[in-house]
């Protein structure tokens, strides 16, 4: 079984910045919800933190950054039920979701005030020209997402909902019939990957590691692969089971992959931009397109699929500079709030934080 696990929570998507952050802190005895300015010291303070408690044989799990794939904005603990989350915005963090008890623990103290004052007109120009690279990405890849939805209308118009229906029965038995636990689901809702500047990144492999067994479900767009997750979803709620509930990092509205670890089953989305294949005995591929779609609508269609793949593609890449340059304006403004940071008080902020974190 994987140690360490790492997931999204936050995500630049066809529909603006989303933040599921909230939901994986739910029910936790104690949470630390860490304020300041710089990434890159937040990341380091909860990087620290997680592999301490690797070094002591805990499960962990890294919440992972989807602007800079060398940070993290959390880490959780499971077995204690304690954690740490970047709380400032735009990481959003409801009242409701907190544990037992919460703390907010800022390190402007270990900041000098004066040193960022110089430069308070420039952080306020580069803070504005990012957010402006990240509005545009969500206006490009809410193009693609349209481009998507006339990519999946004609797989729509050339399906079977019947044999859909039949299909999600058939699995939805065979996860779940006769299976159930006397207590009320917790769903934690994440994302399975995420546009980044370095394109699509996803953590597939990690994730469902040391599950028993996985299923791939094939397709196309529109094929019913989401509204298959979602009849698994309804039922394992319904039946007791905690759910792991992985969104499109592009559509948040859209399902790519459930876990239930306590019956050992993971189905997913296994299509671009996260195809996988199956490696073992236990694995099993769902093809909606083969099961669900009237024979010859590849060929039928093929220069009209052709043309929306292909535009499709060149959103999603300039949707994808558009994140690029959001990160190199991002990488600017760390420089300036590293330059004013005293590490020695961060030390003793970390300290604070695993005394916290580790109270009965």
């Amino acid at each position: 079984m994987a140690k360490l696990r790492n997931y999204y929570v936050d995500g630049q998507t066809a529909k603006g910045f989303c933040s599921f952050m909230s939901s994986n802190i739910q029910n936790m005895e104690r949470i630390a919800l860490l304020v300041g300015p710089c990434e890159n010291v937040k990341s380091k303070i909860m990087g620290d933190i997680g592999a301490l408690w690797l070094n002591k044989g805990y499960e962990v799990e890294f919440i992972n950054s989807s602007l800079d794939k060398a940070l993290i904005n959390g880490v959780i603990n499971p077995k204690l039920g304690c954690g740490v989350v970047d709380a400032t915005p735009p990481h959003c963090v409801t009242p409701k979701a907190l544990g037992v008890i919460e703390d907010y623990v800022s390190f402007m103290s270990a900041t000098n005030r004066n040193y960022l004052e110089k430069y308070k007109d420039e952080i306020i120009e580069i803070r504005d020209e990012k957010n402006k690279s990240l509005d545009s990405s969500h206006k490009v890849f809410n193009e693609a997402l349209k481009i998507h939805d006339e990519w999946e209308k004609i797989y729509i118009e050339n399906m079977d909902f019947d044999k859909v229906n039949l299909v999600a029965v058939h699995v939805e038995d065979k996860i779940l019939k006769n299976k159930s636990m006397d207590k009320t689901s917790i769903v934690k809702d994440r994302f399975l990957g995420a546009a980044t500047p370095e394109g699509p990144i996803h953590f597939i492999d990690n994730l469902t590691q040391g599950i028993y067994k996985r299923y791939f479900i094939k397709g196309r767009p529109g094929t019913g692969k989401s509204t298959l997750l979602r009849k698994i979803l309804k039922g394992a709620r319904e039946k007791g089971f905690d759910v792991e509930c992985y969104h499109c990092g592009f559509d948040p509205d859209s399902l790519d992959m459930i876990i239930l670890r306590e019956l050992g089953v993971a189905i997913f989305d296994s299509t671009h931009p996260h195809e996988c294949f199956p490696e073992g005995g236990n694995d099993e591929i769902i093809d909606m397109y083969k099961e669900c779609v009237k024979e010859g609508t590849d060929e039928k269609y093929k220069s009209q699929l052709l043309s929306l793949s292909l535009d499709y593609k060149e959103k999603i890449k300039k949707g994808t500079e558009f994140l690029k340059i959001a990160k190199s304006l991002n990488d600017n403004l760390e420089e300036i709030y590293l330059s004013a940071i005293d590490f020695s008080k961060i030390n003793q902020i970390k300290f604070h934080l695993l005394r916290y974190l580790q109270k009965n």
